[in-house]
């Protein structure tokens, strides 16, 4: 069973279509979603659609949670809180019901799936280190488990003596060792490379590779301005970050 691990979609459907398509050719038969479905880009509603059109097993974002719940905006940088309450209003109360039923892990066969760490997944801590990801490690009762919410793709591995961490391309698992693996985003990197970013797990041969793809960028950028949304969030998209 080959799956692709993506997360961090944030509205953006160009990069979401691009990805799901690429990741039909390289055979994956299974698509799995570490949160943030919605968020910052200008098309939510349809993004939800997919995943749930896909019955793809999914966890909860920290902005699925402020947008699908009335919570308090005002700590909010106004950029994020702008694109919150615009995406509110282009979803219906089911979709936003929806997002709130998403469940903060999941276990998926024999992987588990968190947005942000396993030690403290409902208050959206990010793991960015391996003091961070050992936190985590105790908390995660798989071998593998993978992770979203920071947009930047990094491997952490625990031997069992230490954890160890970095970036990846190509990972062969091995017996003993235990694996937190952010998927990067699909819909708006952060770690300097525009391109969509996301995972292929093949389970029968036990690797984890890393994809990067280009997408259409200039037409999700061209939406977000149309709608309304803070010209910031476009202009990131060139940059990865």
């Amino acid at each position: 069973m080959k799956y692709a691990i993506i997360s961090d979609i944030h509205g953006n459907l160009e990069a979401l279509n691009t990805v799901l398509e690429d990741a039909g050719k390289r055979g994956c038969e299974s698509f799995v979603c570490g949160g943030d479905v919605v968020g910052y880009n200008a098309n939510p509603k349809e993004c939800i659609n997919i995943v749930r059109g896909l019955d793809m097993p999914c966890v909860m974002g920290n902005h699925d949670e402020y947008i699908g719940q009335d919570c308090d905006l005002s700590a909010f940088n106004p950029v994020a809180a702008e694109a919150v309450i615009w995406t509110r209003d282009q979803l219906s109360a089911e979709d936003r019901q929806w997002l709130c039923d998403l469940r903060y892990v999941r276990l998926i066969d024999h992987f588990s799936i968190v947005h942000g760490t396993m030690d403290s997944p409902r208050y959206w801590g990010y793991v960015q280190d391996v003091s961070d990801a050992a936190a985590s490690f105790t908390y995660q009762s798989t071998v593998l488990c993978f992770h979203g919410h920071t947009h930047v793709p990094l491997v952490f591995i625990d031997d069992g003596i230490e954890v160890d961490g970095g970036t990846f391309e190509h990972l062969n698992l091995e017996v003993g060792k235990r694996y937190f693996i952010n998927v990067g985003s699909v819909g708006q990197p952060r770690d300097g490379d525009p391109r969509a970013s996301y995972c292929v797990y093949d389970a029968k041969n036990e690797t984890v590779e890393l994809i990067r793809i280009n997408y259409d960028i200039e037409t999700t950028q061209k939406k977000i301005i149309e709608a309304g949304l803070p010209e910031r969030l476009a202009e990131r998209l060139d940059y990865g970050k």
